[in-house]
């Protein structure tokens, strides 16, 4: 389970950059269906966009520790899972989106599932590979000899 949520982490840290910087660089374009969105929406998509490219940021400086920080992983998790919640709000205020946004929403919606079951598993893994002190439960310090 540690394995698969530090690959999680790196594929959604990835992911997120590359759509991220597809937004700033590509602007409406990078939306489906919404090419002449016109400026005002382009300046919030591009913004958004970076915005984006910095959350996977965060995934990937949580997939390069060791171990994975669970409460990271937990915080980044629920952020996405807001983003599926606004798409659901969305929904009900305006109607079904472009099909690629639903399927989307299922994804924003699904996997901080996932990652909130995982959140802990690295670190869990951790403690099992580093003897501990029987007294206090702490891992023990290197020998300074």
């Amino acid at each position: 389970m540690a394995k698969a949520l530090r690959v999680s982490a790196w594929v959604m840290g990835l992911a997120c950059v590359a759509i991220g910087l597809l937004h700033v660089v590509g602007g409406n374009a990078a939306v489906p269906g919404e090419a002449d969105a016109g400026p005002t929406l382009d300046s919030l998509g591009r913004f958004f966009g970076a915005i984006f490219a910095g959350y996977g940021l965060a995934w990937l400086w949580a997939a390069r520790q060791d171990p994975v920080p669970a409460t990271v992983v937990r915080w980044l998790a629920a952020v996405f899972l807001l983003g599926g919640v606004g798409r659901l709000l969305s929904l009900a205020v305006h109607g079904w989106p472009h099909g690629f946004q639903v399927v989307l929403a299922a994804i924003e919606l699904v996997f901080p599932l996932v990652w909130f079951w995982l959140a802990d598993a690295d670190e869990r893994a951790s403690r099992e590979r580093r003897p501990s002190d029987a007294r206090t439960g702490r891992p023990t310090s290197p020998d300074p000899a």
